[in-house]
């Protein structure tokens, strides 16, 4: 797969060197940092700026760009040993995937399972998780019914996020839990929220709609930390 730009590129390049396969710069570097890239291992081509913007198709790349091995994705199943799994249910724009999937991998948790959908673009997902993605155990299932019950058969605690239920504050959570968010726009559905064991909230302090789900989610993952 092709990632572009510095923070996603510079963080492979840090936590997982043997995952990139070609180097490309389209600009000047400065001599100390290149000849550290050098020492890695990896390919390093450099390539004049028309053609780095032919390969990510004109989108801002900074003037780097990576070939690296593709994300291979991991079968939920291999979560319901995990302690704090984050659901995601509908949820289809990469830039909040990739912000939770960060949120996620700071805030502990173990696995992320996306539903809903029958793929996504993991390249993106790398890209606006700036590079977390490979240090977060990723799932797609199209099915949250088949992922709900399964986890709920494994001894998890259920939760999810919906505006006017309880505050995640006054909620005691249990060491074994699922947090499930939804879709952009609708939420969780009627029939999801039914069979989950908690629904929570946040709390607002002023009259607004509702938060971001990437920003909402942070706030839930952190308040579930143990």
């Amino acid at each position: 797969m092709l990632i572009y730009a510095k923070q996603p590129i510079n963080y492979i390049i840090q936590n997982h060197p043997s995952k990139i396969k070609t180097l490309y710069l389209a600009k000047e570097m400065d001599k100390k940092e290149y000849s550290r890239l050098m020492k890695i291992g990896f390919e390093i081509k450099r390539i004049p700026a028309d053609a780095a913007g032919k390969m990510c198709k004109n989108a801002s790349h900074q003037g780097i760009l990576a070939e690296v091995d593709e994300y291979v994705l991991h079968n939920y199943k291999a979560f319901l040993n995990y302690e704090f799994v984050l659901v995601l249910s509908g949820l289809t724009d990469v830039g909040n995937i990739g912000a939770i999937i960060r949120s996620a991998y700071a805030l502990g948790v173990d696995g992320v399972v996306a539903c809903g959908v029958k793929s996504l673009p993991l390249e993106a997902i790398v890209r606006t998780s700036t590079g977390a993605l490979f240090d977060m155990p990723f799932a797609i299932e199209q099915n949250v019914h088949d992922v709900l019950n399964d986890l709920k058969m494994s001894g998890f605690t259920t939760y999810g996020a919906d505006m006017g239920a309880q505050d995640i504050r006054d909620v005691k959570i249990k060491q074994k839990r699922a947090l499930f968010l939804g879709g952009e726009g609708e939420g969780l559905t009627q029939r999801v929220s039914s069979k989950l064991d908690e629904v929570v909230s946040i709390k607002m302090s002023h009259e607004f709609d509702s938060l971001n789900v990437s920003v909402a989610g942070a706030i839930l993952m952190d308040r579930m930390r143990k």
